[in-house]
């Protein structure tokens, strides 16, 4: 059996990633894969089913554009490829950045200030040109991926399922959203692998391991974002982090990491100043815009009324106008310039 074919084969395999790397040093690709069928290495039976099927015949069972790119192959990303944690293989549909990227993450249960920062921060660097990854969850990840979309730019997706399942479902439309503009839905799990809770800690290093920087805009001491932190700062990634105030918890986290090194985010100026230095490139922000005075970096629904001497009704009008005219965009209710 070939090399690759075994690679194929473990691709459906389902074992943990370090424990599958280990393995694999020993064994080999194609030794595993003959370990696992003759009942040498344990795992449960339908494991060792998947294992079975050839690897043509996975790869013609491939649906909706999904492709399987192994460490090695041409289209392997190139930011993965030099890590030790790396994934041997990912399920990939769209088209991943071949230039720099960054990624943008934090909690699901992120409050008013995060989401009002999450879109400033993102759309910012995604205004230069520069792809977002994140996670496709509830929260910092929806903002960061709609704020790329807003401004035109690929972003990334990372999810912690089969690459066939949309999670959370309500961000089905978002997905394929993502699909439509030219970015990338990529996962390490199989088809037909259901989300899990221990498989979202593991997908955060290819976050992070996709991106030259991650910007973590809220989070809880608890928080998957800390461990996107975490696993960048072991791949060599710098980290920038939005504080907040001392007694929101969902910013205790991002106090946390400024206060262990992290570049602390005061501006958006500041964010795209950090990201240029870390891409070694010049990231200007955007140029001026007919409604900056009135909206700045972004006002709230909620607080646009007073703003414009509007009753309700009439500011949502307004702001559809604006839409229309491409001048404003409303993100996790947030509107901001365009």
């Amino acid at each position: 059996m070939s090399s690759r074919e075994s690679r194929v084969r473990l691709a459906y395999l389902g074992m943990h990633p370090s424990r599958r790397r280990d393995l694999e040093e020993r064994l080999g690709a194609s030794g595993l894969v003959e370990a696992v069928l003759d009942g040498r290495i344990e795992v449960p039976d339908t494991a060792r089913v998947a294992v079975e099927v050839a690897a043509g015949r996975r790869l013609a069972e491939l649906a909706d554009g999904t492709r399987l790119v192994l460490d090695g192959d041409s289209d392997y990303p190139a930011s993965l490829a030099e890590l030790p944690d790396r994934p041997d293989a990912l399920f990939v549909r769209g088209a991943l950045p071949e230039a720099a990227a960054v990624a943008v993450v934090g909690s699901r249960g992120v409050t008013r200030y995060g989401q009002r920062w999450t879109a400033l921060l993102a759309e910012a660097v995604a205004s230069a040109g520069i792809p977002i990854v994140s996670g496709l969850a509830k929260g910092v990840d929806g903002i960061a991926h709609r704020s790329a979309l807003v401004v035109g730019t690929p972003t990334v997706a990372v999810l912690g399922c089969g690459i066939d399942r949309w999670y959370p479902a309500g961000h089905a439309r978002l997905g394929e959203e993502i699909l439509a503009a030219g970015g990338a839905i990529v996962s390490e799990y199989a088809p037909g692998t259901p989300p899990a809770k221990y498989r979202f800690p593991l997908r955060n290093r290819i976050v992070s391991g996709l991106a030259d920087a991650v910007i973590v805009t809220e989070a809880a001491v608890r928080s998957g974002a800390l461990i996107t932190a975490r696993t960048a700062v072991e791949q060599g990634r710098e980290v920038l982090a939005l504080p907040g105030d001392l007694d929101r918890a969902t910013s205790e986290g991002t106090n946390r990491l400024i206060a262990d090194g992290a570049v602390p985010v005061t501006s958006v100026d500041d964010a795209l100043e950090a990201v240029g230095r870390i891409l070694g490139m010049s990231v200007e922000p955007a140029p001026a815009h007919p409604l900056a005075d009135l909206l700045g970096n972004g006002v709230t629904l909620d607080d646009l009324p007073a703003l414009v001497g509007k009753e309700a009704p009439e500011t949502l009008a307004l702001v559809g106008r604006w839409e229309l005219e491409g001048l404003a965009a409303v993100t996790a209710g947030v509107v901001v310039p365009r």
